[in-house]
Parts: C-alpha cells; structure tokens; sequence
C-alpha cells in the first residue's frame, strides 16, 4: 500500500497525468488531494476574496472563515468525485471520502493561531476553520482499500467536539494517513522536482540527514523534510517528494526520480 498527495497545483494544471499514471499503477492506493488554488477560485465567484496568512515561520497559510469553510468543503468535494469519476470510467475502483465520512479523521479546530501582521508584527487572532488532525481510524481505512484500488482522500477532517468540519493541510493528511496504515511508500507530488540544495536535487536522504537539512531550507519545504523524517520513525519505508508534472508521476518517483527520505 501506498499513499500519493497531489497539490493543489498539481491538481490543477495536471490532474489528468496523475490519474494516467493511477490507471498505470498495479497496486492499491491512497490518493489525498489538495485543491487551494481552486477554491481561491470558486471564493471569488461567491464574490468573497480568499484571505492568507503568514507565521512567524513565513508559511502563508489560508484563513478559513465559516463562511468560507462552505465553499472549501464543496469545491474539496467536487475535486474528489471529479478523481473518483474519472478513475472508475477508466476501469479502477475508486472510493472518495472525507475525514469527516465514518468519522476516518479526527481534528481539533485551532482556536487561537499567531501571526505577522502587515507590519511585520506578531499578532494573535481567532483561528477560523482551520484544524489540526489528532487520531486517524486506521481499521476504517485499511477496511475500504479491500473494497477498492484507489481511496481517494480530500483534505478535510471532523472536529467531534464542535460537530464541525475542519480545513486541514494536505500535508498533515497525507503523513497521518501513511503513518496510520504504515505505508511502504509516500509520494508528495507537487511542481517542484524534489528538495533543493545549491540548486540541485538531492536524491537521498536518511531520516537523520532530514532532520538537519530541515533547518537549511526554505519554510514549506522544511516543514516537509522534517514530517518525512518522522513519518520514517514511524514505520513509513520511505518518503518521496518529487514533481507530479512529469509523465507517470507516481511510478516515476518510485524509480527513483525525486528525493527519497528513508
């Protein structure tokens, strides 16, 4: 088993490679999804503006008001049955859920969350509808890849506490799923190639030399490097971060083009 996150550009400017590249693959999957830049779309077709944040960290990060909590969850969700559709036409079977759908991922919502304001200060402010994920059902998703080859995974979790659901990183999604069903492989597929040094891609790296690299690098990316690393300690073989632009992503990264952390 394996579990693959697309970015949100990646899904996109390239969805229909990465679901090539599904159909090419001969095992079963996970497949989490992102989607940001087009529920910055369907924001503004509400006639609302997305808004950003920044960390003290420097990651920008969407603020997700209740209001845009809506839009996000129903552009997630069409993301999701868009990969689901395509993949079943195509001779697969496919689930497509949430973290909210069986309760499969638990979250707490953030309630308070700093960041630099336009000044440049620190500032604290509410923290919307974003969440942090806390216990993922591993029987509950180790039950339905029996039922199909590919589950498919869109980026929200459920807050049991405020009957709510949550906005979460598809990062964080797709390490607490790998790290839940104990995947032999992660595959982070985004637009770059694979992690930047001196302006080359390094090929390897084993969880200790990511951690140290981790503080070397550019925010984003750093925070990717580490959760691999501590994605390996517990129990992932590896973890691959490469491009999902290039033909057949997914088994390309396995061959070895990317970073491998393990």
């Amino acid at each position: 088993m394996i579990v693959v996150k697309i970015g949100g550009r990646v899904v996109k400017n390239a969805l229909q490679n990465v679901i090539e590249s599904v159909l090419r693959y001969p095992g079963k999957l996970i497949l989490v999804h992102g989607g940001g830049d087009i529920v910055s779309e369907y924001t503004k077709r509400m006639g609302m503006e997305p808004t950003f944040v920044t960390s003290p960290e420097g990651i920008r990060s969407r603020y997700t008001s209740k209001e845009e909590l809506d839009i996000y969850v129903m552009t997630m969700g069409l993301i999701n049955k868009n990969i689901v559709t395509q993949l079943i036409s195509k001779g697969k079977t496919a689930i497509g859920i949430t973290g909210v759908d069986g309760g499969s991922i638990i979250g707490t919502r953030k309630k308070r969350i700093m960041i630099l304001d336009e000044r440049g200060k620190k500032r604290i402010i509410d923290g919307g509808y974003t969440g942090k994920i806390v216990s993922v059902n591993s029987q509950l998703i180790s039950s339905l890849t029996s039922l199909a080859d590919v589950i498919v995974i869109s980026p929200i979790a459920l807050d049991t506490e405020e009957s709510t659901p949550l906005n979460v990183d598809g990062d964080q999604m797709a390490f607490n799923v790998a790290r839940a069903v104990k995947a032999e492989a992660l595959l982070l597929l985004s637009d770059v190639d694979g992690v930047l040094l001196n302006n080359a891609v390094v090929k390897k790296l084993s969880k200790e030399e990511a951690k140290e690299l981790a503080t070397k690098i550019g925010p984003g990316m750093n925070r990717k490097v580490l959760m691999a690393a501590e994605s390996v300690e517990s129990g992932v073989s590896k973890v691959i971060i490469g491009s999902g632009l290039v033909p057949d992503a997914i088994n390309s990264a396995l061959a070895g083009r990317g970073t491998e952390i393990s």
